[in-house]
């Protein structure tokens, strides 16, 4: 039987391993950061009947650069954007890859700030780009001074930042993000992908385009606007940077009805955005509960929270799994990652780690 490995794969990629959360059939999912909240009836029925007007016209290509759903997430964001500085694909992953295919490849390199999101390093990969590994302190917050040092070092083509951080939940100050555009040689990428569900105050950088050509602030309708399932990405950026993912982006590449489905949820923001207060208010309580019980909690701007420290994480993920509950087991050893569900999810997976503490 032939074997990967009996392939003629490029050898940067031998020995890799697939990105993937555990796909279980559990009563309670808390491992992957989704919104727990199903769409509307109302939804539903608009969906459906954009759907069926996208279907009349499925055999012709769709809008190939999807200028209407531009204008509409940039009226969404603010800040003065227009669809020009918009881009979208499936999902903010394929954002990703097409920046580093535009700003990365061979014999150039990009570095990210770890523990962070997973999907960074293996999308640099994908597109030959060397990865550099930087560092965060011991709270997981990013010291400006070392980010600024490995930067000058290394001087790499893409640096990503993540705010608020997948899996730790930190976000990052905008000072931050000025030193590290300063010193950046070439593209910084600020992934936004859980804006939504930072604490009031929590800055993005979408504030800091103006006058930074070499920004890049991607986000994602999969959390908060409960989107998951129809893979839809995107970046505000300048002009000049959308004119790059036209080089390489594929065409067509966002279907009449993944862009029909994203219009009709931007349109129910106000509805799909109302669950938001209730997540933050069952995360910012998932995290005091966790904390009375005695365990290191990251403070957490997002939808998920990471604690711990257990000596053999593993047997408390299974134990919780035992009990009909799925986290997640990912970041730095030692550590957890509750995703926020409903409450009466939350209080399944308070009454699972009890079981096993």
């Amino acid at each position: 039987m032939t074997t990967l490995d009996d392939l003629p794969i490029r050898d940067d990629l031998r020995g890799k391993q697939p990105y993937g959360a555990p796909q279980l059939n559990v009563a309670v999912r808390l491992n992957t950061n989704e919104n727990p909240h199903p769409p509307s009836a109302a939804l539903i029925a608009d969906l459906a009947e954009a759907i069926r007007r996208g279907a009349a016209t499925l055999n012709r290509y769709p809008d190939r650069d999807a200028v209407e759903l531009r204008k509409d997430l940039a009226d969404y964001l603010g800040h003065g954007l227009t669809g020009r500085q918009l881009w979208a694909a499936n999902g903010s992953n394929e954002i990703l890859q097409q920046v580093l295919q535009a700003f990365g490849g061979p014999g150039r390199s990009a570095i990210g700030f770890e523990p962070s999101y997973s999907m960074h390093p293996i999308i640099a990969a994908g597109a030959s780009t060397r990865w550099i590994e930087g560092g965060r302190e011991q709270d997981f917050s990013l010291d400006p001074g070392r980010a600024v040092a490995l930067i000058e070092e290394h001087r790499p083509d893409v640096v990503f930042l993540t705010s608020p951080n997948n899996p730790t939940g930190t976000a990052l100050p905008l000072e931050v993000i000025r030193r590290v555009l300063a010193a950046a040689p070439g593209m910084v990428v600020v992934d936004e992908a859980y804006a939504e569900f930072a604490r009031a105050g929590t800055p993005s950088a979408l504030t800091l385009l103006p006058g930074h050509p070499r920004l890049i602030v991607s986000r994602t309708m999969s959390k908060a606007f409960a989107l998951a399932g129809a893979r839809v990405g995107y970046l505000a950026a300048d002009p000049a940077v959308v004119d790059a993912m036209l080089l390489v982006r594929l065409p067509y590449h966002l279907s009449t009805l993944t862009q029909a489905a994203a219009r009709v949820a931007l349109a129910h923001r106000d509805e799909l955005l109302g669950t938001v207060d209730a997540l933050r208010a069952e995360r910012d309580a998932t995290v005091a509960w966790l904390r009375k019980r005695g365990l290191t909690v990251a403070d957490s701007d997002s939808n998920f929270v990471l604690f711990g420290m257990f000596p053999d994480r593993h047997a408390v993920w299974e134990g919780i799994l035992d009990r009909g509950v799925l986290i997640r087991e990912t970041g730095p050893d030692g550590w957890l990652r509750v995703s926020i569900g409903t409450s009466d999810e939350m209080a399944a997976f308070r009454a699972a780690l009890e079981g096993v503490l």
